[in-house]
């Protein structure tokens, strides 16, 4: 009933920009606890950008100033801009969302969407 979907990864060059999206059916993000992380090959999952459930948004130190966390609470979609991109950033970036569902919160995640940044 729940899904997470995101869209809009691909190659880019470094120095570039690219916008992520991710679309909720089912659900609502309003009041909740939503964020994008990534995952490079060999490396745990990180945080990288948040919405809290209080409205704050948090970002990882690597991509401060570069990246911008977005959502649309009507649309049940949320965005990360990501600007001046680095071949660091390289990485299957994930959306997810803490919804209360069947009367309990559930951590929910995408399907993920890659990331390449090329030199």
């Amino acid at each position: 009933q729940v899904q997470l979907v995101e869209s809009g990864g691909g190659l880019v060059q470094a120095g570039g920009s690219l916008r992520l999206s991710c679309a909720a059916s089912g659900t609502s993000f309003s009041g909740r606890s939503t964020g994008w992380y990534r995952q490079a090959p060999g490396n745990q999952r990180e945080l990288v950008a948040a919405i809290t459930s209080s409205g704050s948004i948090n970002y990882a130190d690597s991509v401060k100033g570069r990246f911008t966390i977005s959502r649309d609470d009507a649309k049940s979609t949320m965005f990360l801009q990501m600007n001046s991109v680095k071949p660091e950033d390289t990485a299957v970036y994930y959306c997810y969302a803490r919804l209360l569902t069947i009367g309990q919160f559930r951590n929910y995640w995408g399907q993920g969407t890659q990331v390449t940044v090329s030199s």
